[in-house]
């Protein structure tokens, strides 16, 4: 198979242009292929010469196609390279764009063709960028192509650095939202953690703040699928989606009250609740492909916590096992589920048949919570200025009791 080999007699652009237009008119005979590749030659000169480099670059992706089904991958990475390296070329923002939208857009046109070598070929495209629109956009073509080609392990890595890249790009709200909701769709694709799923969602429902009711009406869907994901997952036991615009619009929807409903019992009630609204509801439940055993779990863990979190520090352990509808014999098990997963911190006090709990996570971290933070914070501020005062005291006393000595001996 021939090979694109840039020679010093002839500019890589003009390479990969002969030898595409080789390539697709080799089964037309020497004698028609001849003058169409000297043609298309003589045009990408032209297009060089007068610097019209996304004309150039329309020439060059026009066998786009033909080049991936039919080189090697090798040559397909040479080929792209010498592509992409036209945006280093333009001056102006506006024209690195508009060369950045064909090239990605031609490249993402087949995803389920060498889906992974497309990716490569975004990836280095998004490098050779300057402009932060044009590296946004092609960023957005790359998660797209990922999620489509279902190739997303080798995109997942850069989610670790969204914050600095929404910095760097400097994006609106509606660039934020299509942002987080894709990033959420592509960690769900790759079963990723449900967290870090349910992490881009909040931001992408964080977005609708002060939104009038038809925008706020767009997040709705997503804000039914994130308090769904929140209520499955077996290890999320705390989020602020009350707060949220976009989850409260569903507390009054015809069609998503319930939902509504749903969340505000595994935030804010015990495991009575739900048993009562999963036997008014339940085909509800599955139809969201909630497992009523799952939730029962989950409910009795946020049920303890909530235990620890109103009583007086103590539970006593008949407590434990009304609330949780458990027998005697199982009450400390369910304690040790609730410390293993890292939602209390206790003692179990068997003598006197009580958890003595010294910290418990909340579920939801509202005003309330700020306060109750507040007061513990200046009741330790007042509890080290006394403990420092007291220092301070017994030095003193304890210089003088010394210089008292020195005179005696004296």
């Amino acid at each position: 198979m021939a090979t694109v080999v840039p020679t010093s007699e002839e500019d890589p652009a003009l390479a990969v242009v002969r030898f595409t237009a080789e390539l697709a008119w080799a089964d037309a005979g020497p004698e028609v292929a001849e003058p169409h590749v000297t043609r298309l030659c003589l045009e990408a000169q032209e297009c060089m010469v007068m610097g019209r480099w996304l004309d150039l670059a329309s020439l060059m992706l026009t066998s786009a196609d033909l080049v991936f089904s039919k080189v090697s991958d090798k040559d397909l990475e040479c080929i792209f390279t010498v592509i992409c390296n036209l945006v280093s070329k333009l001056e102006n923002p506006d024209e690195e764009l508009e060369v950045a939208k064909l090239i990605s857009t031609k490249i993402t046109q087949q995803p389920n063709d060498k889906p992974v070598m497309r990716l490569k070929i975004l990836f280095n495209l998004y490098n050779l960028l300057e402009g932060p629109d044009s590296r946004f956009f092609v960023f957005m073509q790359a998660l797209n192509l990922a999620l489509n080609g279902k190739v997303t392990d080798p995109i997942i890595p850069s989610f670790k650095n969204i914050d600095s890249f929404l910095k760097e790009w400097n994006i609106g709200v509606k660039g934020q939202r299509n942002l987080f909701l894709t990033v959420a769709n592509v960690l769900k694709e790759n079963k990723s953690s449900a967290k870090d799923s349910f992490k881009f969602l909040t931001k992408y429902l964080a977005t609708f703040s002060g939104e009038d009711s038809y925008s706020m009406s767009e997040a709705k869907e997503e804000a039914v699928r994130t308090v769904i994901e929140f209520v499955k997952a077996p290890d999320m036991f705390q989020c602020d989606l009350l707060d949220m615009p976009a989850v409260g619009q569903l507390e009054k929807d015809a069609k998503y009250a319930l939902v509504y409903q749903l969340l505000k019992i595994f935030l804010t009630q015990q495991l009575d609740a739900y048993l009562e609204f999963q036997a008014a509801n339940s085909t509800l439940l599955k139809s969201y492909g909630l497992v009523h055993e799952d939730c029962i779990t989950k409910m009795r863990l946020m049920s303890l916590v909530d235990l620890g979190c109103n009583e007086s520090g103590q539970i006593p352990y008949a407590l434990v096992k009304d609330t949780l509808r458990i027998n005697d014999d199982e009450v400390e098990l369910w304690v040790v589920k609730a410390i293993t997963a890292k939602l209390i911190d206790c003692k179990m006090d068997q003598m006197n048949q009580v958890v003595v709990v010294s910290r418990c996570t909340e579920r939801i971290f509202g005003q309330h919570q700020w306060q109750s933070l507040r007061s513990k914070l200046d009741t330790w501020r007042g509890n080290v200025a006394s403990l420092i005062s007291t220092i301070k005291a017994n030095k003193v006393v304890e210089e003088g009791s010394q210089a008292m000595q020195g005179m005696a001996i004296r």
